[in-house]
């Protein structure tokens, strides 16, 4: 179970559009020096304040961005296996963080909803406030955000490939098509993200918090680990 909140509950003004998002995300990648491996303290300088959803938003994205450097070089062939266990522990770390920021982005957009309470907003049970007859969306808004990440690294990847003069023209055409599938499946899916915040605001819909309880991470719940703790005592 996580820490209680510190921070100011957020209104409902600070609801992000898609928009907003996706274009923060483009504008990291955009930076040939982003992803940082560790996060300098946000401030109105080098972007969003700490605890609002963007801050969450921006920590989300920049996990995608790192874990996404390791998945290419988790790949390599021709390196010694410890490099390869080093970028699956890597692996490891920014996935959790990465689902750690879905997490805190939601518990703050339900709290700027009014949606959950305050209280109960980042422990294992949630009291989720919904209106009677709003319908539950499978997917939480958090997901979406992450997905919408996704998406912005493929883009960028994409774009990439379809510029390199040494690969072939029918590979770089493919590339170009590849991207424009999916800027309109990113815009798809932004449009999306801004239809369950107004249903959400409206009284229409309501999403949960859903903790991921990452059992691997955690050395009381593997049992690979319990076993290896058990041969050292």
């Amino acid at each position: 179970m996580t820490t209680a909140m510190t921070h100011p509950t957020p209104s409902a003004a600070e609801l992000p559009t898609g928009q907003a998002i996706t274009s923060h995300q483009d504008q990291c990648l955009a930076d040939p020096h982003w992803p940082l491996p560790t996060a300098p303290a946000p401030t109105a300088a080098n972007g969003p304040s700490a605890h609002t959803v963007m801050h969450w938003v921006h920590e989300n994205h920049r996990h995608n961005g790192l874990l996404w450097a390791q998945e290419d070089l988790a790949r390599r062939t021709q390196v010694p296996d410890s490099d390869i266990v080093a970028n699956k522990r890597a692996i490891d770390r920014h996935n959790q963080a990465r689902n750690d920021a879905i997490e805190r982005i939601d518990e703050l957009l339900l709290l700027a909803l009014g949606l959950v309470s305050a209280g109960s907003a980042q422990t294992d049970t949630p009291v989720i406030q919904a209106a009677p007859g709003a319908r539950l969306n499978s997917e939480t808004a958090g997901s979406m955000v992450d997905r919408l990440s996704i998406l912005a690294l493929k883009i960028h990847a994409m774009v990439l490939q379809s510029q390199r003069l040494d690969a072939p023209a029918s590979q770089r055409a493919a590339c170009t098509a590849k991207a424009q599938r999916l800027l309109q499946q990113r815009h798809d899916l932004a449009g999306c993200l801004d239809q369950l915040l107004a249903d959400s605001q409206a009284g229409r819909a309501w999403f949960q918090i859903y903790r991921q309880f990452k059992m691997y991470n955690d050395p009381a719940l593997n049992p690979a680990l319990q076993a290896e703790q058990s041969r050292t005592v």
